[in-house]
């Protein structure tokens, strides 16, 4: 499959949903460089002319970035937003909202707790 800089949210919906599935049904976003995306939350597309923050500045940047976004939908929750390449050039960017972040170490404190 090759992305287009172009691509439509139509057009980025199999790969977001895939990956949204690979990674347990966690959030999953998507834009192509010059189009909005899909936000994908629980099996659905909840917005198919999807952009965030982060998303943006992994397309100019054209690096991943772990972040807390500050604003939008997912402000407060790490996400992780990678790149997508075609060569040297950018053509997309997809993210992943990480609700998982801090349930381990949650869990780890109260399996050290001791049994009364």
């Amino acid at each position: 499959m090759r992305i287009a800089p172009d691509a439509s949210a139509r057009e980025l919906l199999p790969l977001a949903m895939a990956v949204h599935e690979l990674v347990n049904r966690l959030p999953v976003t998507m834009r192509s460089r010059e189009k909005p995306g899909v936000r994908i939350e629980d099996g659905k597309v909840v917005d198919d002319e999807y952009t965030g923050p982060v998303l943006e500045e992994v397309l100019e940047r054209g690096e991943v970035i772990r972040t807390v976004p500050d604003s939008g939908p997912y402000e407060g929750i790490p996400v992780v937003v990678s790149p997508i390449k075609d060569g040297d050039e950018v053509v997309a960017a997809l993210g992943v909202v990480d609700l998982t972040y801090g349930i381990y170490s949650s869990l780890q404190k109260v399996a050290q707790r001791p049994i009364r």
